[in-house]
C-alpha cells in the first residue's frame, strides 16, 4: 500500500486542533512505516510552516516527527514562499520541491503525481 500525507493545517493558527492535525497525521506515517506500506509526508499551504515547529526540542509532537522524518519528501516551495516559510523549511533540512511549474510562483509540490502514481492520499 502506498499512502501520502498532505499536512496543510497552520502551526501558527494556535489551535489545538492543528496540532491534532499533525500530530494524527505523523501517527499514521508511523503506523504505515510500522507496517511496511510506502509512506511520504508532504507539507502543503500553511502547513510548510509545521518543519520549523516540530524540530523545535519542546514541541509536543517532535519525537514521533523524528520518527518518520526518513518520509518526507518534502514541502511545495512556492506555498513556502507565500506564507513566510521558505528560510525555515530549508534550515529544517526538508526539500523544498517544485514539480509542479505554475505561472506566478517559485513553483509547487506535485500533488496529482501521488494521485497519478495510485496513492492513497489523506489531507491533515
Amino acid at each position: 500500500m502506498k499512502t501520502a500525507i498532505i499536512v496543510m493545517s497552520d502551526p501558527k493558527n494556535g489551535s489545538e486542533e492543528a496540532l491534532g492535525r499533525v500530530f494524527n497525521a505523523l501517527a499514521l506515517a508511523a503506523e504505515c512505516k510500522q507496517k511496511g506500506d510506502e509512506v511520504a509526508v508532504v507539507f502543503n499551504g500553511t502547513g510548510t510552516r509545521w518543519p520549523a515547529e516540530l524540530t523545535k526540542l519542546s514541541h509536543p509532537a517532535n519525537g514521533l516527527y523524528n520518527a518518520v522524518r526518513d518520509v518526507v519528501q518534502g514541502a511545495s516551495c512556492g506555498c513556502a514562499d507565500v506564507f513566510g516559510a521558505k528560510e525555515s523549511v530549508e534550515s529544517c533540512g526538508v526539500l523544498l520541491r517544485k514539480d509542479h511549474a505554475l505561472a506566478g510562483t517559485s513553483g509547487l509540490l506535485s500533488l496529482r503525481r501521488y494521485v497519478n502514481e495510485g496513492w492513497n492520499t489523506v489531507v491533515f
